[in-house]
């Protein structure tokens, strides 16, 4: 509702792209064979998007026609394709890793799986600056951190943590058998902390972007902080009950987001 109308197709056919991908690597039953499967088309996805950003050739007859969409948005708006290949090497690390051992490790991660959306949306609305991308970085990590703490009971529930062992550690936390404690919650709130300060490092980016952009990445920080403050609300206990942006709260996020100066009042 909120993007101009000349972004929406652009918009909808980078999405599909991640979806369509993201389904591909949630195609496995958690066994080592499902989860080799998956490697392989994923691998035989990227031949797909090597060939969509090789303008010099045709495209095969049989591509994917997200591969079609996307080789029209491509060449329009110039858009780079390391960020989508990007995407790819993190769908491929979640088929191998189950922990992070550091912060660090976990980052890197993020590099791949939240980073590239955020520098593809600004590629269809600017020609980003280095500061610009950094910023994004932040905003897109930020958001991906606020969905693992938002999300510790449902990973734990398919095998997957991505709270780092070295944290844990640090908090007496046994990640292959979480429990409630007041350690567990403390060091919740940590991490909760650590993300709402990513979203407030790339702040400045709305004033930065096109006037016609700035509502949709102010309406992306403000529902990131949105989580954190849920997780929050219940002290980081995060185990009993997954915390939920309420409807009224969403709403008020909307209408706030649209009618406010351009950096967000919560920061």
């Amino acid at each position: 509702m909120l993007l101009p109308k000349t972004l929406r197709l652009p918009f909808y056919v980078v999405y599909t792209y991640c979806r369509c991908s993201d389904d591909i690597a949630d195609e496995h039953d958690a066994s080592a064979e499902s989860r080799q499967a998956a490697l392989q088309k994923l691998d035989a996805w990227q031949e797909q998007l090597d060939r969509c950003f090789d303008f010099a050739q045709e495209l095969p007859v049989n591509v994917h026609r997200v591969f079609i969409a996307l080789r029209k948005i491509a060449a329009e708006y110039q858009l780079p394709r390391q960020p989508f290949a990007d995407l790819l090497v993190a769908f491929r690390r979640d088929q191998i890793h189950r922990h992070y051992a550091t912060m660090n490790d976990l980052l890197g991660y993020c590099r791949y799986s939240a980073a590239p959306v955020g520098r593809i949306v600004l590629h269809l609305v600017c020609r980003p600056s280095e500061q610009q991308l950094s910023w994004s970085d932040s905003i897109c990590t930020g958001l991906q951190l606020a969905n693992f703490w938002q999300d510790v009971k449902r990973d734990s529930e398919i095998g997957r943590c991505y709270i780092p062992q070295d944290i844990a550690r640090r908090y007496n936390v046994v990640t292959e058998n979480l429990q409630d404690t007041l350690s567990f919650r403390t060091m919740i709130l940590e991490l909760t902390a650590d993300a709402r300060r990513r979203l407030q490092e790339g702040a400045p980016l709305v004033d930065s972007v096109p006037k016609n952009i700035r509502t949709d990445i102010r309406l992306f920080i403000e529902g990131g902080l949105a989580v954190l403050g849920a997780v929050e609300k219940i002290d980081g206990n995060v185990l009993t009950k997954r915390p939920v942006v309420s409807r009224w709260t969403k709403f008020r996020l909307l209408l706030r987001a649209a009618v406010m100066p351009s950096r967000p009042n919560s920061i």
